[in-house]
């Protein structure tokens, strides 16, 4: 007979190797050709934070930039590249004439825009918070990358966007040109759910909301508990606080029957973060899931007052065979993921281990609920039309 003590040995020796198989498994799969142009044009360290999520889904999944070299988050995208002693080096879409972009949608099998809203002189050269917004260093849709969205919709490629795509500082003419290529436009608003909007209690709320706010509003901020604030292109600011405004001052994304069923969305999922308000032509794109925000009869006023849709779609898409594109509403490539997790294969098993759900402001639980099962059903679905 197995002793207790042998017993206990075996199960802690297979718990130690877990890890090692999972990371052999890792190892072992083969590498999947599928080439990404990834556009970052926020990436204040060399960690490229605003698009890491999406690093990790390539990594993690094997897809390869080559036949042999996986794609690292550091260098392989276009956009902003922060050096030392804070020199940078810009590498977007800006340097290409017509005849590079025209290669790049050929070797390209998707695009995804992560992030455009840019490097700002108070961010890149000091750490301190501002109350105003400062220069900008780099940033903003450009003429060239809309240029080659329309190259890569012509070509029937995967065009996935996401939060801040066409918002500031991007041009308006740049914006419509967007716009009217894939059906829908930005409302001018963006919002963020704030756990704690006493200026006492949270010393890093943005000052310059702060400020905004107190402008139209007699120099008054009467704000003390959790709340969501709606931020407008001309920088108005619209703030409903919880138990006046809302009955629960979380937002969260409730997933459509199309979400749940074409992109393996959980019903229900958290959102603390940054996210903007668009309007979709439901005649060319689905609505795979909305924002839901819980407001009392005082918020939906409000709301109302300052003419914020109360229908705030989160993820819409549109699948044919003429091209297909993703837009994301919240800043869903941004998460604290690590990248060494992404070594070992069926990690998600283990996922309830990286997250705390009780933990209103962590983003891991949305990274590997919602992100990570919707994005791993999209590229799968993807690279296997690619070998049809």
């Amino acid at each position: 007979m197995f002793s207790i003590k042998r017993v206990l040995t075996a199960i802690l020796l297979i718990i130690v190797l877990i890890p090692l198989w999972m990371w052999f498994a890792w190892l072992l799969t083969p590498k999947k050709k599928m080439v990404a142009a990834i556009i970052d044009k926020t990436v204040l360290t060399s960690k490229g934070q605003e698009h890491v999520s999406f690093s990790w889904l390539l990594n993690n999944n094997r897809f390869a930039k080559t036949q042999s070299k996986l794609y690292h988050a550091g260098h392989d995208y276009f956009g902003f590249f922060p050096k030392a002693e804070y020199q940078y080096e810009l590498k977007g879409l800006e340097r290409f004439s017509l005849e590079n972009l025209d290669q790049l949608s050929d070797d390209a099998d998707l695009t995804y825009f992560t992030d455009t809203y840019g490097i700002y002189k108070n961010e890149w050269y000091t750490s301190e918070q501002s109350t105003e917004r400062s220069g900008l260093v780099y940033g903003g849709m450009s003429k060239r990358d809309v240029d080659f969205l329309q190259l890569m919709k012509d070509k029937h490629k995967l065009i996935l966007s996401e939060f801040n795509t066409i918002g500031s500082p991007t041009p308006d003419n740049i914006r419509a040109k967007f716009e009217t290529m894939f059906g829908m436009r930005w409302s001018g608003w963006t919002a963020r759910y704030f756990p704690v909007l006493d200026t006492v209690k949270d010393k890093e709320l943005p000052l310059w909301l702060i400020n905004n706010y107190k402008r139209d509003h007699q120099g008054k901020w009467p704000f003390h508990k959790a709340g969501i604030a709606f931020v407008s292109s001309s920088d108005k600011v619209v703030i409903l606080e919880e138990d006046i405004h809302l009955s629960d001052a979380m937002t969260y994304i409730r997933s459509r029957e199309a979400g749940k069923a074409n992109l393996d969305l959980p019903d229900l999922t958290k959102y603390p973060f940054w996210f903007d308000i668009i309007v979709p032509d439901k005649r060319i794109n689905t609505i795979a899931a909305n924002f839901e925000i819980n407001t009392t009869s005082m918020g939906r006023q409000e709301l109302k007052r300052n003419g914020i849709p109360t229908e705030i779609p989160a993820v819409i898409y549109h699948k044919g065979t003429d091209y297909q594109f993703y837009y994301f509403s919240g800043d869903f490539c941004d998460n604290p993921v690590s990248m060494t997790s992404s070594y070992f294969k069926g990690i998600d098993f283990f996922s309830a281990l990286f997250y705390n759900s009780d933990n209103k402001e962590d983003r891991s639980g949305f990274f590997w609920r919602f992100y990570y099962p919707m994005m791993d059903k999209v590229l799968s679905e993807y690279y296997s039309s690619l070998k049809k």
